[in-house]
Formats: C-alpha cells, sequence, structure tokens
C-alpha cells in the first residue's frame, strides 16, 4: 500500500541545504498561519529563521514562491501521508486509520494545515487554485472509497457515501479552529473519538 521509499546519496552540503530548506519552509507556515500573507514579508520570515534577506533570496525567488511550497505542499503531503499509512486490514478499521492518520498529520504540520486552509479560500493564483482542488478530491475520494468498502463488506450500514464522507471531513477539518497543543487530547486522540462516535453513536445502549 505504502509508495516506494528511496533516498539518494546526498553530500553534506546538500543535507545542509535541504535542512535550511525546511527550517524556511516550518518558520514561513508559522509565520503565514498567524498573521497571514500580507501581514508576512521576507524579512519576517528571515529573521524568524536567523538568517540573511540574502540568504534567504538564495533559497526563495520571493515570498509567493514559499507561500506556494507551503500552501500546496501541504494538501499534497496530506493526501500522500494518509494514504501510505493505510492498514492491510478490514474496511472499517482503515476508515479509522484514514481519520487518526489525518490527526498525526495535524499535529506535525499545524502551522502548514492552517495556512493551506487560508489559501484554499482566498488565493487568487487560478492554476495553484485548480491545483489544490485536485489534491483535495483525491483526498476525499479516498474516504469515500474506504465507506463504500465498508458497506460493501457488510461492516458499515447502507449510508449516503457522499454525505457520510462530509461528516467525517468536516469534523477532522475544523479541528484548527479549536485545537490548542497545551490542553487536551492530542489530534490523533481526538481523530480516534470523532471516529467512535461516529461508528457507536451517542445513544446509550438499552
Amino acid at each position: 500500500m505504502a509508495r516506494a521509499a528511496t533516498r539518494p546519496a546526498t553530500t553534506p552540503e546538500a543535507g545542509d541545504a535541504a535542512e535550511r530548506m525546511l527550517q524556511i519552509l516550518s518558520e514561513a507556515s508559522r509565520l503565514f498561519a498567524t498573521n497571514g500573507y500580507d501581514g508576512t514579508s521576507m524579512r519576517d520570515i528571515a529573521l524568524a529563521c536567523g538568517i540573511s534577506k540574502s540568504l534567504l533570496y538564495h533559497h526563495f525567488t520571493d515570498k509567493d514562491e514559499i507561500f506556494a511550497k507551503v500552501t500546496l505542499g501541504s494538501t499534497r503531503e496530506l493526501y500522500h501521508y494518509v494514504f501510505d499509512r493505510l492498514p492491510e486490514a478490514g474496511p472499517a478499521e482503515r476508515v479509522r486509520r484514514f481519520m487518526t492518520a489525518t490527526g498525526e498529520y495535524f499535529q506535525k504540520y499545524r502551522w502548514a494545515w492552517i495556512a493551506s486552509t487560508t489559501a484554499f479560500w482566498n488565493d487568487p493564483e487560478q492554476r495553484r487554485q485548480k491545483e489544490r482542488m485536485m489534491w483535495r478530491d483525491q483526498y476525499e475520494g479516498l474516504i469515500r472509497t474506504l465507506i463504500q468498502e465498508a458497506i460493501d463488506a457488510g461492516e458499515f450500514r447502507p449510508v449516503d457515501v457522499p454525505l457520510t464522507g462530509r461528516l467525517i471531513l468536516s469534523s477532522l477539518n475544523w479541528m484548527h479552529r479549536w485545537y490548542r497543543p497545551e490542553k487536551g487530547m492530542a489530534p490523533p486522540q481526538i481523530a480516534d473519538a470523532y471516529c467512535d462516535m461516529i461508528f457507536n453513536g451517542l445513544v446509550a445502549p438499552r
């Protein structure tokens, strides 16, 4: 199920450059998520990374290029992250793993998730929006496929698949609006709790 992963040989210089790129994208994600695109400058990103603006421009042409890598990359990698972690198990368990893997991704890349969510509705660049929608549709299509497989296997009762998919995705996608890392459950635990509520309902057994 997982994609084959190979790691090319790298020189120390290439490794340093990759680490620097990761740092820049991580700090930029936090700034875009907290201050917005317009409220973030190249100077802000350079200061957050502890580097000069000239070094920042060595890696990226402008702020828009960084923003595109953060927001498009997050949408694309969410799909791959979840897909690669689906187990060879029963359909219902695969639905659960879809949800908890999404929670894991949110926990690891929370700032990029928030920046990407904002860009999803506000980015005027049509080419980027089209690509973003493509990956969103693949991610949504994946949960619908898993739900249908669970119905076909008799593990779920016959339900409206698109409606059920939207219920699951809505519970996960809105987590960023209220979640605080310093209190309560971790995102994968929240996703697992959502899964129990969806699978078992709220009515106590009689």
